[in-house]
């Protein structure tokens, strides 16, 4: 299958292809992307700038019937696209249809959002004045997403922008262009104007600069070295950047915990979707009390981890993404171990007959807070476990990180519970609940490295994709 770019409300193809590989069997190629030259983005965003303002005045209820189109078909076809997305990125297929279905749920949030209206009508200060607070679109959004949801991703940005008047230019992952082109094909079925949503294909190297320089605001999801060098290009023009980057995160497991509970909410946190989310939870900080009785049970709950095909309904944990993630993943095991960690669990990859890029669940004990694999991003399923010896050493551990994406406590402490959510340097705390994975009708985003420029979803997207007018009027017959 070819994989087009989508530009003006046409497919164009492109000069250069590149094979979108199934992971858990490399040798199967599921399509082939052509990708778009800086010219194909130009024009892309020439599109978008032409079918601005006219989509910004198109009715409320007329977005929200193109949004409800699509968040309706993604429903109805979410078994097959979910197993699009576990062969073309590896998560198994429960995860995947699970992933299309939060996708529609998302568009359909935003359907409502078109007609929720938003603004403010005050009295003025002065006599006879009245003030109104109204919010426009920024204009033409350029959205950049990861490969590790990529369906969601995607879901959260074009929804959101499209749902307040912006029109769109679209770029996601090369490593997963099947899931982009099949959302991109209902959408434009969904009678939307020609011009206000494209889709560019390729590598960000090559088409990143030329969507910094054209859009009015830029939202990206990706690893925190790419999302500054997004923020440093689009600050020459004073340009709105969201950015949602790495994450480091913690889950501490107090002495009070439910021990069984609690290593089925780690297991939860740092394996599934292989660990390749930037909510996963990457370091264990376990009260010394229980560090022993923890680690048991948690090696148990590891050690009955099936990891295969994605698509396979035995299989918990499937392939990681590609070799270059599987090659950084190992590359860390080897760290951690020059570093003085104990691996008692995984560290190597899987042989299959289908020379799979898998990996097993891979647990370090007995590290520290100031190893490389305690505080930089892996995102695979590789985790750390350390000792606390109580919760302010705990808290202190979890905060000594540059990033502040998500954090997690497990405890039947309401005091300590507080507390933590109190004092952690994270976007998101859960208690009693994976660090990972969050609900779309609430903010999403992260503190410190983890985040910049505003959250995504709930009610925090429309600080990003619009702006705000006030307009005084003055009614008296004098000022």
């Amino acid at each position: 299958m070819k994989y087009l770019s989508y530009v003006d409300g046409e497919w164009i193809g492109g000069t250069h292809s590149e094979p979108n590989i199934n992971p858990s069997a490399p040798a199967e190629v599921i399509g082939m992307a052509q990708w778009a030259t800086p010219s194909d983005v130009e024009a892309a965003f020439a599109a978008a700038r032409r079918a601005s303002r006219p989509w910004a005045e198109v009715l409320p209820a007329a977005r929200a019937q193109m949004l409800r189109f699509v968040a309706d078909e993604l429903l109805a076809r979410a078994d097959e696209l979910g197993r699009l997305l576990a062969l073309e990125e590896g998560k198994t297929l429960r995860e995947g249809i699970a992933e299309v279905r939060r996708s529609a749920d998302i568009f359909h949030f935003y359907a409502g959002e078109c007609v929720r209206g938003a603004g403010e009508f005050l009295p003025g200060l002065r006599a006879g004045v009245t003030v109104t607070v109204s919010r426009e679109p920024i204009g033409v959004a350029a959205l950049i997403t990861a490969w590790n949801f990529p369906m969601m991703l995607p879901a959260m940005k074009i929804a959101a922008a499209l749902a307040y008047g912006n029109t769109v230019v679209f770029k996601p992952s090369e490593f997963t262009p099947g899931c982009a082109v099949a959302l991109t094909e209902i959408i434009s079925r969904s009678h939307i104007p020609r011009g206000v949503f494209n889709l560019v294909l390729g590598a960000g190297i090559d088409l990143g600069p030329v969507l910094i320089q054209h859009a009015d605001g830029v939202s990206f999801t990706g690893s925190t070295g790419a999302g500054r060098a997004i923020v440093e290009q689009a600050s020459k023009r004073l340009v709105k950047v969201q950015a949602e980057m790495g994450g480091k995160n913690p889950l501490i497991v107090d002495a009070d915990a439910n021990l069984d509970f609690a290593a089925e909410i780690a297991v939860q946190g740092m394996f599934h979707s292989t660990g390749q989310k930037c909510t996963a939870t990457s370091r264990l900080i376990v009260m010394s009390s229980i560090y022993a009785q923890f680690i048991d049970k948690l090696i148990k709950r590891i050690d009955s981890i099936a990891v295969g095909d994605a698509l396979s309904d035995k299989t918990e944990m499937g392939p990681v993404a590609n070799e270059a993630q599987l090659k950084k993943n190992l590359s860390y095991v080897d760290l951690g171990q020059q570093e003085g960690a104990t691996l008692v669990r995984g560290g190597r990859s899987v042989e299959s007959d289908t020379a799979g890029y898998f990996m097993l669940p891979t647990l370090f004990v007995d590290t520290t807070s100031r190893m490389r694999i305690n505080q930089e991003e892996i995102f695979g399923p590789v985790a750390a476990v350390m000792r606390a010896h109580d919760l302010d050493e705990a808290i202190h551990i979890a905060n000594d990180v540059e990033f502040g994406l998500s954090s997690g406590i497990c405890t039947q402490n309401l005091l300590h519970a507080e507390q933590f959510r109190r004092r952690s340097k994270a976007g998101m705390v859960m208690i009693n609940a994976p660090t990972s994975g969050a609900d779309f009708h609430v903010p999403l985003g992260g503190q410190g490295q983890s985040g910049y420029g505003g959250k995504e979803l709930g009610s925090a997207a429309i600080d990003f994709y619009t702006e705000t007018k006030t307009a005084y009027v003055n009614t008296a017959p004098q000022m």
